[in-house]
């Protein structure tokens, strides 16, 4: 775009050139310095102020909540000793008749204000309780009902939800005479103060004697100690506004740093089993309350400088000649933007033009791209049948028909697997959408083998395998399965080549997945990174057009596992694969 002319840049307030004394430029930047020395002085002494009183306020809220927590344990920690005497209770569990109890604990409860009664007998099991839901359930291995039985005394306990969070009991024997009867327990409703300081501005946590956080407004932080807690989440949840740092809370000597980002931190004792009850107050209250102020300053400076620019700048004559010749200006810019948009109209033209041609030249490179694996696939079988042709030629001649056809046998799979490769090479173009069958990988490694057996008979190779004895059963394609092996066999043989003592370890292991994993003692591999890619290969020209891999890590892929290689600890390079187990219940249910 065009740039301003220069004579747009002068004038008094919208243009023109205006000589302003040295006075009245003393005078402005007087009034300058007078307001920065103003607006810095308030926001010293305005954050130091608020500071302190939030400060304050925190510590207050939290002598509060300490008292309301300490006044809901006290007020249950009596229950279990009033109802473990009650009379209708001792009866029932003496004549195993429940018929009233229930009703006479849900009329407990609604007095006494807990979050729940239980009624359990001699073996742990529910005879009563307010939450019909928990009739019948055994709580025999709990540690309230344990705890309770061995003692005479009221005992509390603190249990982990499975969803989440602590459950607070207390729980008391029931006598009669010498011999026990069950166990009173009454579950405290301590959630509820989560809840209530969920809606204010801090973030409140509560640990036990251990540390271990048992009460929190941010639900992952219970469980944790504060360390963990603080570096898996800061308090936002809890905090309404987003903590936000400035260069001028430097000076404070804030109580913590959650995540780079200064808090005020409160701690208080709670007067019961070591318990201590932290908050965190964000600064971010102070500053919109200074920054309230300190606007209010900068609006009046900044309406002293308008007025005071206003004056200087009265010349309307000079600015009406300099708006004119402005509009004009402004004109002349109008049209050049118009030449520039119709330019840029046959440029996108253009731009469309050379996509038509560069999506016609990438449908050329995949149908190069599918000829070239055609190619490389079917030169396997192709070289295997040209063996066995050999083979079974020379044992006409020794009159052996018998293993003749052994061989023409063989050369027939070689058929029936060079067809299935040319149904299947396309994969690695589509998504798979063959059917899918359970398969042993010790067979599939087998018949690999098999295929490549007159390449092991040229070179003189040491082949380690090691396969469990029980299947290892996945969910797959055997051709393909087979034809990704083959694929990893021949680049370790290949790989071999200069290598005086070659060697290749192949390992079938089965555990959260089947595993097959190829090592060679090779010159091993420089760039693993680019190693799946397509065209991309270590070979010499002529030996492979680098399509290998990428055809068989996409057949992998598609069958929900895995290929992978990376550098042998001895040298060499080691091909992994992974599949889905194929469990006892997942094979039935197929």
């Amino acid at each position: 775009m065009a740039q301003m002319h220069p004579r747009m840049k002068k004038g008094p307030g919208w243009g023109g050139t205006v000589t302003v004394s040295w006075r009245a430029r003393l005078a402005l930047l007087s009034l300058l310095i007078v307001a920065i020395a103003t607006v810095s002085v308030t926001n010293w002494l305005l954050t130091e102020r608020f500071s302190e009183s939030t400060k304050n306020r925190a510590e207050l809220r939290l002598a509060l909540y300490t008292g309301n927590l300490l006044s809901e344990l006290r007020r249950n920690a009596i229950v279990p000793q009033l109802l473990s005497r009650d009379p209708t209770l001792i009866g029932a569990l003496n004549s195993k008749d429940y018929s009233q109890s229930t009703q006479r604990l849900i009329s407990f409860v609604e007095e006494i204000g807990a979050a729940s009664l239980m009624l359990l007998d001699l073996e742990g099991r529910t005879v009563a309780a307010t939450d019909r839901n928990r009739l019948g359930s055994s709580h025999r291995s709990e540690p309230y009902f344990v705890d309770a039985i061995r003692s005479n005394a009221t005992v509390f306990s603190v249990i982990p939800r499975e969803t989440g969070g602590y459950r607070f009991t207390y729980s008391r024997r029931l006598d009669s005479g010498a011999s026990a009867l069950g166990a009173i327990v009454v579950e405290v409703d301590l959630q509820k103060f989560e809840r209530a300081w969920s809606g204010i501005s801090d973030a409140v946590l509560v640990t036990d004697s251990t540390g271990q956080i048992i009460l929190a407004t941010e639900p992952k932080w219970r469980g944790l100690n504060e360390a963990e807690a603080m570096a898996l989440q800061t308090p936002r949840s809890a905090i309404s506004r987003a903590i936000r740092a400035t260069a001028d809370w430097t000076a404070l000597p804030p109580d913590a740093y959650l995540l780079g980002e200064a808090v005020m931190r409160s701690e208080a004792r709670v007067a019961f089993r070591g318990w201590r009850i932290m908050s965190y107050t964000t600064y971010a209250s102070i500053r919109e309350r200074v920054n309230g102020v300190l606007a209010l300053e900068i609006m009046g400076f900044a309406i002293l400088l308008a007025l005071a620019f206003y004056f200087l700048s009265r010349k309307t004559a000079l600015r009406m000649a300099l708006f004119q010749r402005e509009s004009a200006e402004l004109r002349a810019l109008n049209r050049r933007l118009q030449r520039e948009i119709a330019e840029r109209e046959r440029v996108q033209k253009t731009l469309e033009v050379a996509e038509q041609s560069l999506a016609q030249s990438s449908k050329l490179a995949a149908l190069g791209e599918m000829s070239a694996a055609v190619s490389h696939e079917l030169n396997q079988p192709l070289a295997a049948m040209k063996t066995y042709l050999a083979g079974a030629r020379l044992l006409l001649r020794r009159n052996r028909p018998e293993e003749a056809l052994a061989s023409f046998g063989r050369i027939d799979d070689l058929i029936e697997r060079m067809g299935a490769i040319t149904r299947q090479l396309k994969s690695y173009a589509r998504k798979g959408g063959d059917a899918l069958a359970p398969m042993n990988m010790g067979d599939a490694l087998a018949a690999s083998l098999s295929m490549m057996e007159p390449q092991l008979r040229l070179r003189q190779v040491r082949i380690t395998r090691i396969v469990p004895d029980e299947p290892v059963m996945v969910m797959g394609d055997r051709m393909r399965v087979e034809q990704v092996m083959v694929n990893l066999l021949r680049n370790a043989l290949d790989a071999t080549k200069s290598v005086a003592d070659p060697e290749v370890e192949i390992i079938l292991a089965a555990g959260e997945t089947a595993t097959l994993s190829v090592r060679d003692n090779g010159v091993g591999i420089a760039d693993f990174d680019a190693l799946f890619e397509p065209f991309y290969t270590t070979k010499q020209p002529g030996d492979g057009v680098g399509l290998g891999l990428a055809i068989s890590s996409g057949i992998v892929t598609e069958l929900g596992g895995r290929l992978t290689a990376r550098a042998g600890e001895t040298g060499g390079a080691v091909f992994e694969m992974r599949l889905p187990i194929l469990n006892e219940g997942l094979e039935a249910a197929e």
